[in-house]
Formats: structure tokens, sequence, C-alpha cells
């Protein structure tokens, strides 16, 4: 029997061959359904971010960018996303300050992982 998890898990692959294959719409219907699942599955918003992207669909990659970044407030990726997105949207402002967000994350990673360096 599979869990919720693993048919999310296999409804991103299929949607991550449908976004290389230039199919996001497909891709976007695959994730929606995976976060269905596990609303928690932050890889699986990431790629519905990009699908919405490809689909011009930017309110809706928004909007999840969004709700990615208050899932998970030191996502990088998740103000990168938010700033090309109010790029593509004019809104400049909004995209400079999330630019600016994803640079001051993207340090204070750095910061930390040369204080406790891997082993």
């Amino acid at each position: 029997m599979t869990t919720p998890r693993a048919e999310a898990e296999a409804l991103y692959y299929s949607a991550l061959d449908h976004i290389a294959a230039g199919q996001p719409h497909a891709a976007a219907e695959q994730l929606h359904r995976a976060l269905l699942l596990d609303p928690t599955f932050l890889d699986a918003m990431h790629a519905l971010i990009r699908a919405h992207q490809d689909t011009r669909d930017y309110d809706a990659g928004i909007a999840v960018a969004q709700q990615l970044a208050a899932l998970d407030p030191q996502d990088v990726l998740a103000q990168t996303s938010l700033s090309i997105l109010y790029q593509h949207k004019g809104m400049i402002p909004e995209a400079e300050a999330a630019a600016l967000k994803a640079k001051l994350l993207g340090w204070k990673q750095q910061l930390a992982a040369a204080k406790h360096p891997a082993p």
C-alpha cells in the first residue's frame, strides 16, 4: 500500500517530465494533485511555481511562492521566484524587495555555513 507522500512524489516526478517536455499545464495539474496529497511538499511547490511561470499565470505563481515563503521563511528560491514573477507583472518595487530578501537570506546561509563547516 502506498503512502500519500509516495503518491505525491510519483506525481511530482511525472510533472517534472511534463515541464521538461514543454507541457506546463499538464505539470501544474499533477502538481496540484501532489499538493493535495501532501501540502508540505516544498519541492512540488517550487515546481508548481515554475509551471505557472511557464503558462504565464503569474498571479497563481505569486500565490504559491508566497505560500512557500510562509512555510519556509529561509527559502532563498521562494524569494527569487517571487522577484521573477513580480518582474513579469511589471511590479518592479516588489521584485526588487523580493530580490533583496533573497540576497540577504543567501548571505545569512553562507555565514552560517562558514561558522559551522561540514566535516
